[in-house]
């Protein structure tokens, strides 16, 4: 392994590992013209954006509901909803904020209606749920918990998380799974910030307390 200060120095150096927001900005400014395409009737560029977005709606979905049948089926009909109604789409927030707040709405109401048994899945984040900061003074050095194989923790961790209400455990899975951060995430809910500060810290409160109850 490297002098941190040699690495840092190598990404300074590395043109591939520059500034991202550039990149970010070109690809919003793709997505534009690829979303004006598709209001003009081209399928190829729907089919683009279906391409560059379909990994990250199934993502979500199948981190709500854990059912690859119904996460196919829920990320086809948010696709399909959304070639519907993309000529609505004003640009006021990104295409795939737009695209997101589809697939969250439509996951959310089948939750709703159908009122399934759900067993969440975090397979996406196993590999770092020791550092997880809620978890981490339920598995450290001075208690016995360190024993615990890390698949029974997983467990239980998915046993707290269905205890939560869907709007709190969505933000836990937008925020610690998928990684986005509190204004992304207000924006697909339509909600403010602060709104998501909130629920996230009451989400990891509560399941503090359903592990420290279901460690015990």
């Amino acid at each position: 392994m490297g002098h941190p200060a040699s690495t840092e120095k190598n990404k300074q150096n590395d043109p591939q590992q520059g500034d991202k927001k550039p990149l970010q900005e070109r690809r919003a400014a793709d997505d534009i013209t690829l979303v004006k395409r598709s209001q003009n009737g081209d399928l190829e560029a729907y089919d683009e954006l279906v391409r560059r977005y379909q990994e990250r709606i199934y993502n979500i979905i199948y981190n709500m509901t854990a059912n690859r049948d119904i996460t196919d089926d829920l990320a086809q009909e948010t696709f399909i909803k959304a070639f519907r109604a993309i000529k609505s789409f004003k640009g006021d927030s990104s295409f795939y904020t737009w695209l997101y707040r589809i697939a969250v709405n439509k996951t959310l109401n089948h939750i709703k209606n159908r009122k399934e048994g759900i067993a969440m899945s975090l397979n996406s984040v196993d590999i770092n749920v020791e550092n997880h900061p809620d978890l981490v003074s339920l598995i450290n050095d001075k208690t016995p918990l360190r024993e615990i194989n890390l698949n029974e923790i997983q467990e239980k961790l998915n046993i707290a998380l269905l205890k939560l209400s869907e709007k709190h455990r969505l933000v836990v899975i937008m925020h610690d799974v998928e990684g986005m951060s509190h204004d992304e995430i207000a924006k697909i809910l339509d909600c403010n910030s602060g709104t998501v500060r909130s629920r996230l810290f009451y989400a990891r409160q509560q399941l503090q307390q359903l592990l420290s109850d279901l460690l015990k």
